[in-house]
């Protein structure tokens, strides 16, 4: 297993918990990975910058995954998908690694942590965001702006509505 992938993993596993429980302060945090990672600081960098960069981006990721997660909503996801998307997500949209590396390693976890079904779910919804063009880009910016501003107009709360529930549970795949 390579090393970056191992940190990933213990990544994940912070992800997952901030998801499911309160956050560990981010001392704590470093930490843990300090630990796991066994004093390697190349590689302890790397995953702080990881950890962080998903967490302070999260809100971001999240509206993007949201689009491109045709018929579910993030909260019926199952929680370790959800964590491996944002992290992927994250990778590709702010980080450092080749776009197909980010997917590639966001299938592996998925294939380790999660069901039958996540590696092609997680695959499927990564690589729409991978190959999203500038154009798109900007016509999804302009129509979240167009939507926040006319829930203003009419009073409406948008994060109270509930977007791609399809009403199965469990069974929707891309």
């Amino acid at each position: 297993m390579s090393s970056r992938r191992r940190a990933r993993e213990i990544v994940l596993q912070l992800l997952y918990e901030a998801d499911v429980n309160d956050s560990r302060e981010a001392v704590e945090a470093k930490k843990f990975i300090r630990s796991r990672m066994q004093g390697r600081s190349a590689l302890t960098n790397f995953a702080n910058a990881l950890l962080r960069g998903t967490l302070e981006h999260r809100e971001e990721v999240d509206r993007r995954l949201k689009r491109l997660a045709t018929r579910w909503s993030l909260s019926r996801m199952p929680v370790v998908d959800r964590n491996i998307l944002r992290l992927g997500g994250y990778e590709i949209m702010f980080g450092d690694t080749p776009d197909r590396v980010a997917v590639n390693e966001a299938i592996l976890l998925a294939k380790r942590y999660g069901d039958k079904n996540s590696p092609r779910f997680v695959n499927g919804v990564l690589d729409r965001l991978m190959n999203m063009t500038a154009e798109e880009l900007a016509a999804e910016e302009a129509s979240e702006v167009a939507s926040e501003e006319s829930s203003d107009e009419s009073g409406e709360d948008p994060a109270s509505e509930e977007h791609g529930e399809s009403g199965q549970a469990g069974t929707d795949t891309l």
